[in-house]
């Protein structure tokens, strides 16, 4: 059983490192390759991010492809599409191509991103889960850095071509996941899981939580970025510069961070989290000096690690058998932001960039308000601090 459990995180480690492969080649080269090869206009680039997250929004929709294919095995099938789709993106170079391809890419992607989550706390004890889900980030960064440290370089030395780029970022991710489907047994589940939709009562403070989360991550995945090269100019190698270090940060800081949230636990782990954001945001809502800005930056990335709490604390008090199911609504709660938010704060943007942060940063206060709820032990039946007894015991 030993060996099993060993051979488990492996595979959870190679499914890891494989998605920022395709990922992070499709997403750093697309604003480049649509604009020098596909011609696209504001328009066309806004409808292609829009469909992007489409697959996100659906994820819930997992629940009925695993009534079909075993949880592992969507795992590996979800990468190998998300390598093909990140291959094909360089030979179909029209609009629709690019359309298409990137609905490949984002099926891949999400399924893979849901049935990770749910493999991760199906398999990992929850005393050893929050220290190897930040091995795992840790391990993602790795690939990322390795990546786009590789495709950097490269740049520097020959003109880009999208197409071979496209084809060995993504082809190289297909050979992982043909390797992980041969080289693995196929692992038994631990605890068979509902094949239906369902939210439960005694989890919306985890639903609310991860909705507030998928907030955050909008704010800074469009407007953090978006700041540094408006307001301050940045061209394209100081931003992928920034990633690397980023990367290169992670690969240490964030197994630190899981073990800190086995040590303190979940409540004080977010506090700490949410409390810097309040911070960070004010300071990205007023911030005037380029050096402060990246500062700004690299530490709002890294607090990214610290949602692995908010997964932990959804271990702790979940009914083993919802898991799968939980993992792909939850999904499609997080990305529920990502269909809002961008555009109506785009318009906010329009008249005063601050306010953006701002409301980050009301986002955040509101979070550190609701994590206060969390126990110091959470489980089932004790999924609150407030009421003491009988809390979200109703299904």
């Amino acid at each position: 059983m030993k060996l099993m459990t060993k051979d488990r995180k492996t595979l959870l480690y190679f499914l890891a490192a494989a998605s920022p492969i395709a990922f992070a080649v499709w997403q750093t080269l697309l604003n480049n390759y649509v604009v020098e090869v596909a011609g696209f206009t504001g328009r066309d680039i806004g409808f292609l991010q829009s469909i992007r997250e489409i697959p996100g929004f659906l994820a819930f929709t997992v629940v009925w492809v695993l009534l079909i294919v075993r949880q592992q095995r969507l795992a590996i099938v979800s990468l190998i599409l998300l390598g093909l789709g990140t291959a094909a993106t360089g030979v179909f170079s029209s609009i629709l191509g690019l359309y298409v391809t990137t609905v490949l890419m984002s099926v891949g992607f999400h399924y893979l991103e849901t049935m990770q989550t749910s493999l991760s706390l199906q398999w990992l004890t929850k005393d050893e889960a929050p220290r190897v889900l930040g091995k795992i980030i840790g391990v993602r960064s790795m690939a990322t850095l390795v990546v786009l440290g590789g495709l950097y370089l490269g740049l520097q030395f020959f003109q880009p071509n999208y197409t071979w780029i496209y084809a060995l970022g993504g082809g190289a991710v297909v050979c992982i996941g043909i390797y992980c489907w041969a080289a693995f047994p196929h692992f038994k589940d631990d605890v068979v899981q509902r094949k239906d939709l369902f939210l439960r009562k005694r989890y919306w403070l985890y639903y609310l939580l991860t909705f507030l989360a998928g907030a955050r991550r909008q704010i800074f995945t469009v407007f953090a970025s978006f700041l540094l090269v408006q307001k301050f100019g940045f061209p394209l190698e100081k931003m992928v510069l920034l990633i690397l270090v980023n990367s290169a940060i992670n690969i240490w800081f964030a197994p630190k961070i899981g073990a800190l949230i086995g040590f303190i636990g979940e409540r004080r782990a977010l506090t700490l989290e949410y409390t810097g954001l309040i911070v960070i945001f004010l300071s990205y809502a007023l911030v005037e000096n380029g050096n402060l800005a990246i500062a700004l930056y690299i530490l709002d990335q890294l607090f990214f690690s610290m949602a692995i709490a908010i997964k932990t604390y959804f271990q702790k008090i979940a009914d083993p058998a919802d898991i799968a199911a939980t993992a792909g609504i939850s999904f499609t709660i997080n990305h529920i932001a990502a269909v809002i938010l961008p555009a109506a704060l785009g318009l906010i943007w329009i008249f005063n960039h601050g306010a953006v942060f701002v409301v980050g940063a009301v986002i955040a206060l509101g979070s550190l308000t609701l994590v206060q709820l969390i126990p110091d032990a959470p489980r089932s039946g004790r999924e609150i601090r407030w009421p003491a007894r009988g809390a979200g015991q109703a299904a």
